[in-house]
């Protein structure tokens, strides 16, 4: 009889085990589990040995057994209105990349209102699932009041929130976005700049409002009463339509791009030039903005950086079990391109 060696044809019969890398790399199947798990306590030669070993066998972990033996789900659940809107998207594909990256799946579970029973049922989902913490991405006002009936024992995360409300919580600086945003049409030599928003009871065009009129203020400049719309270019496009039969709109600060895009749509009809006589900034550098007939200035937030702290954030309270406030908020970028241009004489 012939016994055959099945060391070297483990991927031909089945996917390969613990115990594969562990007789491939010469050590105990615990130290591989140990390797597996960050254990400090292995040799540095040993753990290169085992990391070969994986990578040549491709052996991927069972979750489920590692979560038997580290007492940790290896799934985050997050909650998400179920929407098509360039930055929650953003955000939500760079989170799900940042948790594979550090052995985690998502469960996505969305919603169609961010409402109290909407976020009550979604949360009580992901518990049901086990998972070891949530992300919720509430960008409006009746979402932030949804999150105070959530245990407090619960590992959670929001994204987009209440600055004012405790609790863990990441966002970006949209006011210091929208301030820049507007200094920098002021710099460019236009008395003032009219302010196109986004929903008022997003936190996120709250923020947008407050850090245009701040640079007015600061600037001695009249304060324009605010062009209300939501966030599409169609909506973009009728507040552009109005403004453009102002003569004295020289610069537009747009809540987003596709406002903007709808902005420069309604001036292009009107026969009025961007930037020539009318200079025009969005937010969020949407792929596109840097191709708009006329090339968008835009404020940009790092959605992969959002993305990073919330996972740094909620794997700490995993850990830890800390329940303090606790704030990160980043900074946005302003992309400077050819729609702005100092006024026509």
């Amino acid at each position: 009889m012939r016994v055959e060696d099945t060391s070297a044809t483990v991927g031909a019969t089945r996917d390969p085990a613990m115990t594969d890398v562990a007789r491939l790399a010469g050590v105990s199947h615990q130290t591989v589990s140990r390797v597996l798990n960050g254990h400090p306590n292995v040799r540095e030669q040993t753990r290169l040995r085992v990391r070969a070993a994986i990578e040549e066998l491709g052996y991927r972990p069972n979750r489920a057994a590692r979560a038997l033996v580290t007492g940790r789900s290896q799934l985050i659940g997050v909650v998400a209105q179920n929407s098509t809107l360039y930055g929650p998207t953003s955000l939500l594909a760079a989170f799900e990349l940042a948790a594979a990256a550090q052995g985690f799946t998502v469960s996505v579970r969305r919603v169609r209102v961010l409402d109290r029973s909407s976020i009550a049922a979604a949360v009580e989902h992901h518990r049901d699932q086990r998972v070891a913490g949530i992300v919720v991405i509430a960008p409006t006002a009746s979402a932030d009041e949804a999150l105070a009936e959530v245990p407090a024992d619960l590992p959670l995360v929001t994204v987009d929130g209440d600055p004012k409300r405790g609790g863990a919580l990441v966002t970006v600086d949209q006011e210091a976005g929208a301030f820049a945003a507007t200094r920098h049409l002021l710099d460019a030599g236009h008395d003032t700049v009219w302010h196109v928003s986004g929903p008022v009871d997003w936190f996120d065009a709250a923020g947008r409002i407050r850090g245009w009129q701040k640079a007015l203020q600061e600037a001695d400049a009249e304060v324009p009463p605010v062009s209300p719309a939501d966030w599409s270019a169609a909506s973009g496009y009728r507040a552009g339509q109005m403004l453009s039969r102002m003569p004295d709109v020289t610069a537009i600060f747009a809540a987003n791009d596709h406002l903007a895009l709808g902005i420069l749509r309604a001036m292009t009809e009107r026969g009025r030039s961007v930037p020539h006589e009318v200079s025009l900034v969005g937010f969020d550098d949407v792929p596109e903005s840097a191709y708009f007939s006329t090339p968008l200035t835009t404020v940009r937030p790092d959605f992969d950086a959002v993305a990073t702290e919330t996972l740094s954030l909620l794997l700490s309270r995993i850990s830890t079990g800390d329940t303090d406030p606790a704030q990160r908020i980043l900074t946005p970028t302003l992309i400077q391109r050819q729609s702005v241009a100092p006024p026509a004489n």
